[in-house]
């Protein structure tokens, strides 16, 4: 997985509970644009630390509206 500062995080939810979650990409933490990614949530604004999982993708482009 590869992102840039500004990119857009989508989580699908697969997991019972978690419904479709988007954010904005703050801080990438490697180099290379692998993770971890510092993420600002849509939903309340918190920031968190992610690790992908297999049911999140990157949406390039720091205009992209979801």
């Amino acid at each position: 997985m590869y992102a840039e500062v500004g990119d857009r995080l989508m989580r699908d939810g697969l997991h019972a509970g978690l419904g479709q979650q988007l954010g904005v990409i703050v801080e990438v933490r490697n180099s290379d644009g692998s993770p971890p990614y510092l993420v600002k949530w849509d939903s309340d604004g918190h920031e968190s630390l992610c690790f992908p999982e297999p049911d999140t993708y990157v949406m390039r482009g720091r205009n992209i509206e979801v």
